[in-house]
Order: C-alpha cells, then structure tokens, then sequence
C-alpha cells in the first residue's frame, strides 16, 4: 500500500521519531544510502520557483541512487493545460514518485487522489511538511533533546508555521505564535496542533505579542511576512507586521542559549536584522543543510528499495 507525505496528519509520531534518527544516520553516513533508490525515477512537479527545494531534493534524489526529472509551470499547468487527475494517472504509470510543490493544498489532495505512487508535498499554501520535519531535526541537533522545549514562531500564520505547529506539538515541543491580528494561523490548524499537546504534554499559544512569545523561549522561528502569490499585498503586510521584526530588543527576552531560525529566503531588514541573522545564535544555514538529509529519509521512508 503507497504511502504520502501531504501533511504531517499523515505520520505518526513513532514514525516522525524514526525519520529523525534515520536523518542522523544519512547525515553522519552518507556513504551508506547511495542504492537505497536505485532504479527509481522521481519527478518534481513544480509550479512556483525554488532553490533550497528543488536543489536539495534533486541532490538527494542523486545520492540515493534515483533518476530526478524538473516538471516546471511550463511543462505541467496543473489543471489549466491538463487536469490534476490526468496528469496524476499519466505520471504515475511512468514514474516511482513525485515531489509536488503547488499553489493550492488542493492541487496536492487531488494528485494524490488519482495517483497510485506516492507523493510528497513540497508545498503548498496550507502545509510544508518537509521543512517542518527538518526544523524539529535542526533544534534536536542543537540540544539534544525536543520534550519540554519552547519554540516562538513570530511573523505570518503561513503554510510554514502550520506545519511547525503539528511538528513541535506531535513531539513534545511548546509552540509560542504571534501575529497581528487577521494573519493568525488557520483555526483548524490550531485545532490539530492542540489535540496533538494534549497527546504529548505540548502547550499552544497564540497570541499577538512578540514580546509574550519570545519569553524565555529555546528558539525564536521567523519567515518571510510576503509569501509567493501575495506580492499585491505587500505594503499592507509591512505596515501589519512593522512591530514583528526578530531583532536585537526582541531577542533579548529569550533564554541566553536561544537559536534562531528561518527557512529562507529571508527579507533582511523586514521580519530579521541582519545582527540576529548572522549572529551566533543564528542556525539557518545548518537548518538550510538539513533540507537535504532529511528529504533523503523521506524518500527512504515512501519510495527505499529494502536494502541498503
């Protein structure tokens, strides 16, 4: 039976547990997983640019010993040049799996609907499972532990901070949010992550209070306040989130170990200084590198031949 990654609703948190320690394994080890996808062809249908994604996930597929082929907006319209279900059936009788970064999380559920491979979300507008699984990867790397940790998310309520929230609260991490008013994370989400706290002991709070969130908190997570596709929303959002920004006062109010993440691309200046980026609190880079072992345990976990 095929298995997906289109949110982290689709894990368990043994599993999740399982991906982590197999990323330890292909960080330290890289040698060991080159034929865990040999023979496998991997197409990453994409329609909205990418560096950390697409790269990471085409080197990956490489080191794993798997064929990757690029579908951008050019090739595959999803549901505009062709519809979502043919491409799904026609894809899946030529491929092994497909990495789909879309606009819509819809576009996501209807090509796992009509596809009998699996597929990993590389992004959608609800949910980025991928780079949540790398961020809690990134903060057990740093302290040796996730139960009993605080992470403080401030900035947009997006796709990336949905996922942050199901990850942090499936594992035992306290999640702070804080947004402005109006950009708060959806009220389903926030229902998920907190049936997730009661599980694990995790507390969710939202709130729209930079300073609240950060208080005493273990890692101050922050993401660009303009996503792809809001562009015509730009000057709203500067002006909403104008009292958001991750700096030197802010950061003051977290505990001194604190590190700080993003996911990039960053807007410098915006919703991080450049002192708290380059700062050495700062992990971004390291969290930037982990994309790429954490997506080869993905791809072991949905698509790895049983050898290794």
């Amino acid at each position: 039976m095929k298995r997906d990654l289109i949110s982290l609703q689709d894990l368990t948190r043994q599993e999740i547990s399982n991906l982590l320690d197999l990323t330890e394994e292909l960080k330290t080890h890289k040698e060991l997983s080159h034929d865990r996808l040999k023979g496998k062809t991997i197409a990453l249908v994409f329609q909205k640019p990418s560096n950390r994604t697409r790269v990471s996930f085409e080197v990956g597929i490489a080191q794993l010993g798997g064929h990757c082929i690029y579908l951008g907006p050019e090739e595959i319209n999803l549901g505009v040049r062709e519809s979502t279900a043919d491409v799904s059936k026609t894809l899946s009788r030529y491929l092994d799996g497909i990495v789909a970064r879309t606009h819509t999380h819809q576009d996501i559920i209807d090509l796992t609907r009509h596809a009998t491979i699996p597929i990993i979300n590389g992004l959608s507008d609800l949910c980025h499972p991928c780079q949540a699984l790398t961020d809690i990867f990134s903060i057990k790397e740093k302290f040796g532990r996730l139960e009993g940790l605080t992470v403080a998310y401030v900035g947009d309520g997006n796709n990336v901070c949905h996922s942050l929230m199901l990850a942090c609260t499936k594992m035992g991490v306290h999640i702070n949010v804080a947004t402005p008013p109006l950009y708060e994370p959806k009220q389903e989400m926030i229902q998920i992550a907190q049936s997730y706290g009661q599980e694990s002991g995790a507390k969710v709070l939202i709130t729209h209070s930079p300073q609240e969130a950060v208080q005493k908190t273990n890692v101050i997570y922050s993401d660009t306040w303009v996503s792809m596709g809001q562009e015509e929303e730009t000057h709203n959002r500067l002006i909403a989130f104008n009292d958001y920004q991750v700096n030197a006062e802010l950061v003051k109010l977290a505990m001194s170990d604190y590190i700080f993440m993003h996911c990039l691309p960053a807007h410098r200046g915006q919703e991080v200084t450049d002192e708290i980026i380059d700062g050495g609190h700062s992990i971004v880079f390291d969290q930037a590198e982990n994309r790429l072992h954490t997506q080869k345990a993905i791809l072991i976990f949905l698509l790895g031949n049983t050898h290794s």
